[in-house]
């Protein structure tokens, strides 16, 4: 009886970790599926719709990160964000309330939990796009000092000095080296 239930916790568990493991890929999924459903209908045969759909799946997956890592506005990021959110969100909702089935008896506590999870889902699937895409160039910091700087106010060359206070600001090189 104690095994059984340690062993469910620990299924449960392990299936909250691959949602939110995989919850970046809701909408490739989607649109592999989408894709490889019309190809299928459209002739592909079997091995073609599969082929198709997985194409489109990771076209639809790069693509959304590579837009997501050079568009430089807060809103479109948002947007970006959001679009794959929403289905992961979705996803998350109805595997919580799935899973909240089996521990939770109350039909109204399984929809609060399944909102919380839901939303936690989303989150992570929102994170883990701009993680996943690099979330874009930061503006770099020059520290401009004085060649004297560094022996002045009892400073030796072994030890860390504070910067001075002249601190500009350029940005990012729009040339695509980095260095």
């Amino acid at each position: 009886m104690t095994l059984g239930v340690i062993l469910s916790l620990f299924g449960l568990g392990t299936a909250l970790v691959l949602l939110f493991t995989l919850a970046i890929y809701a909408v490739p999924f989607f649109v592999g599926l989408t894709v490889g459903m019309w190809a299928f209908e459209a002739g592909a045969g079997v091995i073609g719709a599969v082929l198709v759909g997985i194409v489109a799946g990771l076209i639809a997956l790069f693509a959304a990160q590579l837009l997501f890592a050079s568009v430089r506005s807060l809103a479109l990021r948002a947007v970006i964000a959001l679009l794959f959110a929403a289905p992961a969100t979705v996803a998350g909702y109805h595997a919580v309330l799935g899973i909240s089935a089996l521990l939770v008896p109350s039909e109204a506590w399984r929809h609060v939990f399944a909102a919380i999870g839901g939303f936690v889902v989303g989150v992570s699937a929102a994170v883990q796009l701009a993680a996943f895409a690099g979330a874009g160039a930061q503006p770099r910091q020059v520290i401009v000092v004085r060649p004297d700087a560094e022996f002045a106010e009892g400073v030796g060359p072994d030890q860390p000095r504070l910067p001075s206070s002249s601190v500009a600001r350029l940005p990012a090189s729009s040339s695509g080296s980095r260095g």
